[in-house]
């Protein structure tokens, strides 16, 4: 059998482009399948038995003199240098043969064997020396390339690169797609060209699965371990060949985060990374498509087809806990549903709560007792769960509503005023039609126009002066009829707040005691906060 391929040794096709061969005008009787064979060695021999010498790459200069003379023998002959490997046989023409016999051409065929016929005398010793000069320099090339690549991913490992940057790393020094998925086959990381998302991400359990049982194929696949404990594996498709052998640079990635899981123990990092940065990317819209949403997350394991979304936002305490926990925290209490859950990292500054894409099962009745369900099934103190308030959106079937969903849990949360009661809270888009209607039409030129016209000069205001008018007509507004209220959600004193509405109503030359100004002012800040989603 041939060894296995090897991206630090050149290919018959390489070799025979070397200007030694050119000088034996060289007719080629192969295929492109025997061109792309690695060439290991160069050896000499007219021996009839040389077959038994070889041990796989090699490349056979020869004139054929010591070659059987039967037909019968002949081709055994040829059949059994390909048995043994070798990668290329060169036949020099005018010392023996005069012409290259058609069983020795179809013979090589058959085994898929390179033949060249060189038409005028060569030294063979010429070509030894350029094609091992070859070999060797590529053989450098690999060294040096293979201490670069060590270096590299160490150098990651010890910083504590976090798994999809190394992932990241791997794509760019590979120049294809890379895949990070768990011992379930689920995705954890995957940097793939937009256009090519739903093409290979779906269905993608299925494919990886064959994939680890075939014996050959595209995909290049090694497993992410260490101190004999597997966590996932790295997989990398079809790509150009690298200097340090493909295998030996995911392998330099496998290595940094074996490094990275020993460290984390219990996975959280995997656990986090791998749905919040997929959330991320739907809410920031960077899919190609609905079809490429899908696939995403149900190649990270979250079911879409058949199965009902919902988005939620959780605000109170709780976020403190950081998105490492919420990420895994959060899908093993919608395993207790019997679904799975997506968390998006928390914007920076963001104070309006921990988002969430839920998927549950179709059969599943969305009510406030599932959510309060959901909601106590995260490890929190019941102090904690009594100071929480759960915004939720409409429940929806497929990735397009699921996070039309998503969406307006997080305008409901924005719009949402601070609470003052105790006990789990449980705010629905029909709880606030106001923010329900500006979900709908959030993209709708007309209606941000209408936010910009309002809330201008405040906004200009705010940002020259580092002022904090909008958070007080937002408190105003939440609170309408009690200023007392708004004065103390907006934590300013009464006197100091009612001179922030007074500069308010100036700066607008507005009434602030129309109601008619106070509904177009509440739509202009709803539409500023959900423009603010991200």
């Amino acid at each position: 059998m041939r060894p296995e391929p090897s991206d630090t040794l050149p290919s018959v096709r390489e070799v025979l482009a070397l200007e030694v061969f050119a000088a034996g005008h060289p007719e080629l009787f192969a295929d492109d399948a025997a061109l792309d064979a690695h060439v290991r060695w160069v050896h000499v021999s007219d021996s009839a038995g040389v077959a038994r010498l070889l041990d796989g790459g090699e490349l056979l200069l020869s004139t054929g003199e010591g070659w059987p003379s039967e037909p019968d023998r002949l081709a055994t002959f040829i059949a059994d240098l390909g048995d043994a490997g070798l990668s290329c046989l060169v036949l020099e023409l005018g010392t023996h043969y005069r012409y290259v016999p058609a069983v020795v051409v179809e013979a090589a065929r058959r085994r898929g064997l390179a033949l060249v016929a060189l038409h005028h005398e060569v030294k063979f010793v010429q070509i030894t020396e350029a094609v091992h000069r070859r070999i060797i320099a590529d053989q450098s090339a690999a060294l040096h390339a293979r201490d670069e690549v060590r270096a590299r991913f160490t150098a990651l490992a010890l910083r504590g690169a976090p798994a999809d940057f190394i992932v990241q790393q791997l794509a760019q020094t590979l120049g294809s797609p890379v895949v990070l998925e768990n011992l379930a086959h689920e995705v954890i990381v995957a940097t793939l060209p937009p256009a090519r998302e739903e093409e290979l991400l779906t269905r993608w359990e299925g494919r990886s699965r064959a994939a680890h049982r075939a014996t050959a194929g595209d995909w290049l696949i090694v497993p992410v371990e260490a101190r004999g404990v597997r966590w996932g594996f790295l997989i990398a498709l079809p790509g150009p060949s690298h200097p340090a052998g493909r295998r030996g640079v995911l392998e330099q990635g496998a290595i940094a985060l074996a490094l990275g899981r020993l460290t984390d123990a219990e996975g959280a990092e995997w656990a986090a990374i791998g749905r919040r940065a997929l959330i991320d990317d739907l809410l920031a819209g960077r899919f190609a498509g609905h079809g490429a949403a899908q696939a995403r997350v149900e190649a990270a394991g979250v079911p879409v087809e058949g199965a009902r979304l919902i988005g939620l936002v959780i605000a109170g305490d709780a976020r403190g806990g950081g998105s490492r926990e919420w990420a895994r925290h959060a899908d093993e209490a919608a395993r207790v549903l019997g679904g799975r859950a997506l968390v998006a990292s928390p914007s920076e500054g963001d104070s309006h709560g921990t988002r969430l894409l839920l998927s549950l099962p179709g059969r599943a009745v969305i009510d406030d007792a599932l959510i309060s369900k959901f909601v106590r099934a995260l490890p929190l103190a019941p102090t904690e769960t009594d100071r929480l308030v759960v915004s939720v959106g409409a429940p929806a079937a497929g990735v397009e509503a699921g996070l039309a969903s998503l969406h307006e849990a997080i305008d409901l949360s924005r719009a949402a005023p601070e609470r003052s009661a105790r006990g789990l809270q449980i705010r629905r888009g029909d709880d606030r039609p106001l923010a329900r209607l500006v979900t709908s039409l959030r993209d709708d030129h007309r209606v941000l126009e209408h936010g910009e016209r309002m809330l201008g000069p405040l906004i200009e205001y705010d940002l020259a002066r580092g002022g904090d008018l909008l958070d007080v007509l937002g408190a105003m507004l939440a609170h309408p009829g009690n200023r007392t209220a708004a004065a103390s959600a907006s934590h300013l004193s009464r006197s100091v707040f009612y001179q922030r509405i007074a500069l308010i109503g100036e700066l607008l030359g507005a009434d602030l005691d129309d109601g008619e100004v106070l509904t177009a002012l509440h739509l202009a800040l709803l539409v500023r906060r959900s423009a603010a989603r991200g």
